[in-house]
C-alpha cells in the first residue's frame, strides 16, 4: 500500500432518517438523491436493523429495477432473493447479494426468518451509459467466499469489493472501481485503518458500532455511531483512529460523471429514457 502524504477530513456528518420501504420494512435512509451527485458513482445507502419481526417480516415483494446494481450485505439475518432472470439464493449471515438490473428485470427479496435479528444495508451503484441496458446479473457471496486481510495494527477487513493492503475483494469492477469495506477494529483503543484512495474517488464512511475518528494531519473529527461522514476529496487517502470494538463500512469509487435521472427504481441518462423504462415495465419486458 502506498503511503498517504495528505489525509482526507469530514466534508460533512449525515444522519439518516427513518423511513419504510417494500412492504413495511424499517430501515434508515442515509445517502439519498440530493446526496447523488456528490458521492457518484453511489445512489442510495440504506441500513437496517431490528430484533423486531414486524419491522422486516413482510419484506420486499417482486418489484422492477432497470440501470443500476444493487449490493446487499447481511451483517446477520437470512433474506431470500428470487428475480425474473431465473436467479434464486439465500442471504445469510455475513454474506453479500450483488444484483445487475442492467436492462431490467424484477426481484424479491424476502425474510427467511420469523424471529431474531436482521441487520445489513443496501448500496445502489450506478451503471455506465454504456452498459445501462447490458443483461441482467447476480451473484451470491457467502461469507466464507468473503476474503479477509488483518492490519499491521490488527483491524480486520472484509474485502467485499476493491482492493485493500494487498488483499483483493470478492467484486472487482471496472468503470467505478468500488471499494467496499467492512472494518472490524480490535478491542483495543487507538488502533488506526489507512487507504490510499485517487483524489477523484468520492468516498464516505458509516459508524455501526462504537466509533471513530477521522484524522487529517493536526485536525481530528469524531464520528459517532449510526453517523455517515461524507469525507473531502482533499486528500489522496483516509485515515481512521477507533475506540474499541468499533465497526464502520468505508464506501468509495470512481465518479463517473454522467447525468442521472432517476424515478424510483429506474435509473437513467435522461427522461426520455425513463419513460421508455416505464413503458417498458408496464409491458412486461422487465419478467
Amino acid at each position: 500500500m502506498n503511503t498517504i502524504n495528505h489525509a482526507r477530513g469530514v466534508e460533512r456528518l449525515v444522519v439518516g432518517f427513518d423511513t419504510q420501504d417494500g412492504a413495511g420494512v424499517r430501515l434508515t435512509r442515509l445517502l439519498t438523491q440530493d446526496l447523488q451527485k456528490r458521492l457518484d458513482p453511489f445512489l442510495m445507502l440504506d441500513a437496517f436493523g431490528s430484533d423486531k419481526p414486524g419491522d422486516y417480516i413482510a419484506g420486499f415483494p417482486n418489484h422492477p429495477h432497470r440501470g443500476f446494481e444493487t449490493i446487499t450485505y447481511m451483517i446477520a439475518g437470512r433474506m431470500r432473493h428470487k428475480d425474473s432472470g431465473g436467479h434464486e439464493g439465500l442471504l445469510q449471515n455475513g454474506g453479500v447479494q450483488w444484483m445487475t438490473a442492467g436492462r431490467g428485470l424484477t426481484h424479491s427479496e424476502m425474510p427467511e426468518q420469523e424471529e431474531g435479528v436482521m441487520e445489513g444495508f443496501q448500496l445502489w451503484l450506478n451503471l455506465p451509459a454504456k452498459n445501462k441496458l447490458c443483461a441482467p446479473g447476480y451473484r451470491d457471496i457467502q461469507s466464507e467466499n468473503i476474503p479477509e486481510v488483518t492490519t499491521k495494527s490488527g483491524v480486520l477487513v472484509r474485502v467485499i469489493a476493491g482492493t485493500t493492503h494487498g488483499t483483493d475483494g470478492a467484486m472487482l469492477k471496472e468503470d467505478t472501481d468500488p471499494q467496499f469495506f467492512d472494518l472490524h477494529f480490535p478491542e483495543r483503543t487507538g488502533a488506526i485503518f489507512e487507504q490510499t484512495l485517487p483524489t477523484d474517488y468520492n468516498a464516505f464512511v458509516y459508524v455501526y458500532r462504537g466509533s471513530l475518528d477521522v484524522m487529517q494531519g493536526d485536525v481530528t473529527t469524531a464520528v459517532p455511531c449510526k453517523r455517515m461522514a461524507i469525507l473531502s476529496n482533499e486528500g489522496d487517502g483516509i485515515k481512521l483512529r477507533a475506540n474499541e470494538n468499533s465497526r464502520a463500512i468505508l464506501i468509495a469509487g470512481r465518479p463517473l460523471n454522467e447525468p442521472i435521472a432517476q424515478h424510483g427504481p429506474f435509473v437513467m441518462n435522461t427522461r426520455k429514457e425513463l419513460m421508455q423504462a416505464m413503458d417498458d415495465f408496464r409491458a412486461g419486458l422487465m419478467g
